[in-house]
């Protein structure tokens, strides 16, 4: 997928991990899990894209990242071995309560 993923492509993706995260909610899941969970829909999926989407789905708010109590530096975890979960802003937009018109396909 790399740089070439069309706006669908991205969005897919995204709400792709809303859903996979409603799943567990309220639990968290590693991005390393998620990611592998995601690659039976996206088998060509990216790590890097897909670190973009997480952390733009953070900024957002519907995602937050979870610290685990054996994280010595949250800031020196890599990406893989971190926690997110889903938030409240984001449940409403996987049960699609809410629009947002950057995730709408």
């Amino acid at each position: 997928m790399g740089n070439s993923r069309s706006a669908r492509q991205i969005k897919l993706v995204r709400n792709e991990v809303l859903v996979a995260l409603k799943m567990l909610y309220p639990a968290a899941l590693q991005a390393e899990q998620l990611m592998r969970s995601l690659l039976s829909v996206f088998p060509t999926i990216e790590w890097d894209p897909f670190r973009r989407d997480l952390a733009y789905l953070c900024e957002k708010g519907y995602v937050q990242r979870v610290v685990s109590d054996n994280e010595s530096d949250e800031r020196f975890t890599p990406w893989r071995r971190r926690w997110f979960r889903l938030t409240s802003a984001g449940m409403e937009v996987a049960d699609h309560v809410i629009d947002d018109p950057a995730l709408d396909e």
